[in-house]
């Protein structure tokens, strides 16, 4: 069973490995273990399979823990959830944690009521798998601590990780996903940063919770206030970023998993890691 505090103080997430070949993320990830990264977390957004790459992953490396974040309850059933997990669980002891989340949600299901139906369905097989739940909202993050292992969160802010911990209790593992940007102008950095957010700042889902984050409709519409930009996407020099993530681990995160954006199309993200990795590693 994964040993949660193995994964360490700060992780990699990275979109990226959804369109690159493989033979790019074999090289990827193993530098990436070498250099000391403890975690890598990806997500699943309609690209590779969730289980089909973590186990690609976890086969390309040796002691580089891989965690989905998340895998989407909506594209497979739990039976298939479980046994996917299970199989990564005894290939690799303490080396894959699963990551559930409701990706698009369940058409006329409540999230919190579709999520607590697939966590039934999975707690009926008699091999546990480790898992935590993607969760904002009180009563998910109330789910996350009384139903899992812990909660993962993503584009929120110090002060939505010191509540979570407020909810989740001193025990629950919280893993803080958060962007950052190597760019030192603000126009050029808000600039791509904007362009990063524009999804989210536009589906109502996201759109409620940066609400409950206490920014105004007028702060999220028309790309967003430079408040919110600069919350949600860490940019500046190394030190700036660096200082700025350890804000999350004094907010009471175990885990701060970075998404280094701005990287043109058919480039690598690898030469921020390793700048990220000697500042922040161990």
């Amino acid at each position: 069973m994964t040993t949660l505090e193995d994964l360490g103080r700060f992780g990699v997430y990275t979109f990226d490995f959804e369109r690159q070949p493989p033979a790019l993320i074999r090289d990827s990830v193993r530098e990436l273990e070498e250099r000391g990264w403890p975690a890598f977390w990806f997500p699943e957004v309609g690209g590779r399979e969730a289980f089909s790459l973590a186990g690609f992953l976890l086969a390309s490396t040796e002691r580089l823990h891989v965690v989905n974040g998340i895998a989407q309850v909506t594209a497979r059933s739990a039976r298939a959830a479980h046994g996917a997990a299970a199989l990564l669980a005894e290939a690799y002891p303490g080396r894959h944690l699963l990551g559930l989340g409701l990706g698009q949600g369940r058409p006329g299901t409540k999230p919190l009521t579709a999520m607590a139906e697939y966590l039934d369905e999975l707690d009926g097989f008699d091999e546990p798998v480790p898992r935590v739940l993607a969760a904002y909202g009180p009563k998910m993050l109330e789910l996350a601590r009384d139903r899992a292992q812990g909660a993962h969160t993503y584009h929120v802010t110090p002060g939505h990780t010191a509540q979570a911990r407020e909810i989740l209790g001193p025990d629950a593992f919280l893993g803080v996903e958060h962007a950052v940007l190597f760019e030192t102008d603000p126009d050029r950095a808000r600039a791509v940063a904007r362009e990063h957010l524009h999804v989210y700042l536009t589906t109502p889902f996201n759109v409620a919770k940066f609400r409950r984050l206490g920014y105004t409709e007028e702060e999220i519409a028309h790309g967003g206030s430079d408040r919110i930009i600069d919350d949600l996407v860490f940019w500046g020099d190394l030190d700036t970023i660096v200082t700025k993530l350890h804000a999350h681990l004094e907010a009471g995160a175990n885990h701060v998993a970075i998404q280094v954006v701005g990287i043109e199309p058919g480039r690598s993200a690898l030469p921020r890691w390793r700048e990220l990795g000697e500042a922040l590693l161990p």
